[in-house]
């Protein structure tokens, strides 16, 4: 009886034992080793999604492996030889959802779904123009210029001018995660940018990029778009400032807003939507100016810029902080950038930064620790957005 309960034990111990998970597919593809030491625990795999040249057909997609701190350039096209084209024109936003890897290919008008643990194909999904990803538990939502465009020329005298364009308001579609198929579209404002969800709500940074080309008024958006997901209509518009990118939800009911400013007048900076206010009222307020790049981390945002922004032969100093429960803390860090250009946190003291170099030849990956410079890697032309796995 004794030896039957024994062995009973011991069965029951080794179906409970964990199963190791097989290696992925992109186990052994090669790169630069980096030191990954004190690294999160729970991020596997950092991803980097190089924007490419507009035209050009260059976007790429760049990983680090964390559990052996190799950096992968170009995984896509190695992972998937057969699309022959590549990863497409302008990556313009990654996010990891689950197991999946979703990427934002504006000029190509895809909406890539891949494997998170090994960059295989799982879908392509045409999205006219797309910019940036929100989820919630069923669908994916990605904003969208809906065709925008304005194309100009020069004369004998240097002056530009328009000389054709499209400038239809902006859409928001939705992707279901299921099927992977579209499910709907609702009309926002001009040149959506930035989405994030929040409470049932999508909130909408609207640029109005082209429209600040374009006559009578050359004016740029100025609003976020608020979506109800259950009716996924547009129940209110919020005025913020002009030229509208990022969108930030910090889980508390704080909505950021980052804004690129006017290149001219106003600078870049950072608001605070409140949407906790009973009276239904959305009071918006100022946090700081200066953002060049930004990110979210739990429910902080984390920003670096310049106040020399408007020096356009500058070298720039660049100096970082962060915003929590709409109070703002400087960090001691410094960033040497030619052109800074994206901003990745792993955990609030360890940071990486993309900068473009001359957006025209691949950029660096840096990695910046405890305030101090870590390493520096080579990365794709205009490393432009993080996420984490």
């Amino acid at each position: 009886m004794l030896l039957l309960l024994c062995g009973t034990l011991c069965f029951c111990a080794c179906r409970k034992d964990p199963v190791p998970e097989p290696p992925s597919k992109d186990a052994e593809l090669t790169g630069q080793k980096v030191d990954v030491s004190g690294f999160p625990e729970s991020v596997r795999k950092v991803f980097l999604l190089n924007e490419g040249g507009m035209g050009s057909n260059n976007a790429t997609l760049d990983f680090l492996r964390v559990s052996d701190g190799t950096y992968v350039n170009g995984a896509f096209r190695k992972m998937n030889p057969e699309v022959g084209a590549g990863l497409g024109d302008v990556g313009n936003d990654i996010a990891v959802h689950g197991d999946e890897l979703w990427l934002v290919v504006n000029n190509s008008g895809i909406v890539e779904v891949l494997s998170a643990k090994d960059e295989t194909e799982i879908a392509a999904i045409p999205v006219p123009t797309p910019r940036s990803l929100a989820f919630d538990q069923r669908y994916a939502y990605v904003t969208s210029w809906a065709g925008a465009y304005a194309t100009g020329s020069y004369d004998e005298n240097g002056n530009y001018s328009v000389t054709d364009s499209k400038n239809p308001k902006g859409q928001v579609y939705r992707i279901d995660l299921e099927t992977k198929k579209l499910a709907g579209s609702v009309e926002v404002g001009y040149q959506p940018e930035g989405i994030a969800w929040y409470d049932g709500k999508l909130y909408v940074a609207n640029s109005g990029g082209i429209s600040s080309q374009l006559p009578p008024d050359y004016a740029y958006d100025n609003t976020v778009s608020v979506i109800d997901t259950d009716s996924f209509r547009v129940e209110r518009s919020i005025s913020v400032q002009v030229n509208l990118k990022n969108v930030y939800a910090d889980g508390t009911g704080g909505i950021y807003v980052t804004t690129l400013g006017d290149f001219w007048s106003v600078h870049s900076g950072l608001y605070r939507i409140e949407t906790q206010i009973a009276s239904g009222i959305d009071p918006v307020s100022k946090v700081a100016d200066y953002v060049s790049v930004s990110a979210l981390y739990g429910d902080t945002v984390y920003c670096i810029g310049t106040d020399s922004e408007f020096d356009w032969g500058a070298a720039h100093e660049y100096q970082a902080w962060s915003v929590r429960n709409g109070v703002r803390k400087a960090l001691p860090l410094k960033v040497s950038a030619t052109a800074l250009y994206s901003l990745g946190v792993l955990d609030g003291d360890t940071f990486l930064v993309g900068d473009a170099g001359d957006y025209f030849n691949p950029g660096t990956v840096s990695c910046y620790s405890g305030g101090a410079l870590r390493w520096t890697v080579k990365a794709g032309v205009c490393p432009g957005h993080f996420a984490l796995y």
